[in-house]
């Protein structure tokens, strides 16, 4: 449902452009924000390269397979975008400044992220966002409904997105349409905040698959749709219209067999060794791998860790701490202010616990390639996870799959999407400070029996259902 005038306008406009001939038509397109490439300036003029993130790992070796497309924004370069990646087609929208600004630091992400995980942070409405939204929406639409071939299937990816299904299904009834949450969808007393709800439901109503990681999330779906709509049928499939939308859980997962074999490499287990050496060889080490976001946990994880070493449950010179907080939507204020807080919190616990040349806590506001993320998976014995609220969290996953040798701990949030699966962890509810400090010290003193066993298990259920499957499940479910 589009309600607003210029609303109205960018379809039209979009409704205009599908009559252009198109010189790339795939039978399968990836929608997502973001393109699943980067440009990084070099010494040779730069190059471009596989964006890190979970949802790039899980969906090249899709597009790879079916010889596909994605389209997406391709961020603040100036540079050609090349037609092809690696196997894979690209296609770039195009959002201005004051576009990003208004679309996706205002409404996607201090309106819905906020709301959606759980209202952690208060959110905010502005009309002229919610115009941004609906104008960006549009032009995916547009390029959607150029670029996919007659009959062919549509994957639209996340929040960011969710006016897209019912815009591209009234520019192409012919295609299947299938959408996915990659964040939690919220309960009742938390959506019914937003001004324009009924017109996200109604957008996403335009999928025939609509995808979410928990059964949970499904269910506040479903519920939301058939008391704001009036739409028949279950937490499974409702009846809108002359169509049936198939409502699922789809729990996303991980490359297994590509981390059983990286994390096997010599040169990776040399590296895992290197670090411990570079910390200054300790009995433990702890680690934190997180997005910088204040959904994570994590300046309440730093604050458990300071009490811990006060309580001496840790000791300097013994057990050490690295933090890496990959960066973040560093323009918004919010973020800046968690890492402002983050690094003050890290200075305090190393300037109160740490010994000369051996600092407590480790910390790196930056992004690192999957090799070292690997190396450092090998090197920490206990990986703390602990989101405020989470859609499901690879890291988690990544941590488990690269634990071949069986002696990884993990301390994990139960409000992530992952904890429903990963039983062997040290679950913990990251709000409760007292809680977290004691599923950290349990799993500093686990024997090694029990360590294996919860490994095993939590091994065993990752690898039963890897990315593949994944991806595989929900194309079956969207496939008539």
């Amino acid at each position: 449902m589009v309600d607003t005038p210029r609303a109205q306008v960018a379809l039209a406009e979009s409704g205009s452009a599908v009559a252009r001939s198109v010189s790339r038509q795939a039978g399968f397109v990836v929608v997502a924000n973001r393109l699943p490439v980067e440009f990084v300036e070099g010494d040779a003029g730069g190059q471009w390269r596989p964006s890190p993130g979970g949802l790039v790992s899980a969906l090249t070796s899709v597009l790879h397979k079916r010889n596909g497309l994605w389209i997406g924004w391709a961020g603040a370069t100036r540079q050609e975008l090349p037609d092809e990646f690696e196997g894979m087609g690209l296609r770039a929208i195009d959002i201005s400044d004051e576009e990003y600004e208004d679309f996706y630091l205002g409404f996607s992400n201090a309106t819905l992220w906020p709301l959606y995980h759980d209202g952690i942070r208060a959110a905010t409405f502005h009309r002229a966002w919610w115009q941004a939204y609906q104008r960006v929406n549009a032009r995916y639409a547009a390029a959607i409904a150029e670029s996919v071939a007659p009959g062919g299937t549509v994957w639209i990816h996340d929040y960011q997105l969710q006016l897209v299904p019912q815009m591209v299904r009234n520019l192409r009834p012919d295609v299947r349409i299938g959408f996915f949450l990659h964040i939690p969808f919220p309960p009742r007393e938390l959506f019914m905040q937003i001004p324009w709800r009924r017109e996200i439901v109604a957008g996403l109503m335009g999928a025939d698959v609509i995808g979410f990681q928990v059964p949970l999330a499904a269910a506040n779906f479903s519920r939301m749709v058939r008391r704001m709509l009036g739409v028949t049928g279950t937490d499974v499939a409702l009846r809108h219209g002359e169509r049936e939308v198939r409502i699922g859980a789809f729990p996303i997962s991980v490359d297994v067999a590509y981390i059983n074999e990286r994390s096997r490499d010599p040169d990776i287990a040399r590296r895992s060794r290197e670090i411990r050496h570079e910390l200054g060889d300790p009995e433990l080490v702890l680690l934190g791998v997180d997005r910088l976001d204040y959904t994570k946990g994590i300046l309440q994880r730093t604050r458990a860790v300071e009490e811990l070493f006060a309580d001496h449950v840790l000791q300097a010179g013994q057990h050490v701490m690295v933090q890496v907080a990959v960066p973040s939507r560093e323009s918004d204020a919010h973020y800046e202010r968690e890492r402002h807080d983050l690094e003050q919190a890290v200075s305090q616990l190393n300037g109160d616990y740490g010994l000369l040349g051996s600092p407590v806590m480790h910390y790196l506001h930056q992004s690192l390639d999957f090799d070292e993320l690997l190396a450092l998976y090998l090197a920490a014995d206990i990986m703390i996870v602990t989101p405020f609220r989470d859609g499901m969290n690879l890291v988690a996953k990544e941590y488990v799959m690269a634990r071949h040798d069986l002696r990884g701990r993990l301390v994990l949030s139960e409000f992530a999407g992952a904890a429903s699966e990963l039983s062997g962890a040290f679950i913990v509810n990251p709000h409760d400070l007292d809680g977290l400090k004691e599923a950290i010290a349990l799993a500093v003193r686990v024997d090694a029996k029990e360590m294996r066993s919860r490994m095993t298990r939590m091994r065993r259920r990752v690898a039963s259902r890897d990315v593949y499957e994944w991806a595989d499940t929900f194309l079956g479910a969207l496939t008539p």
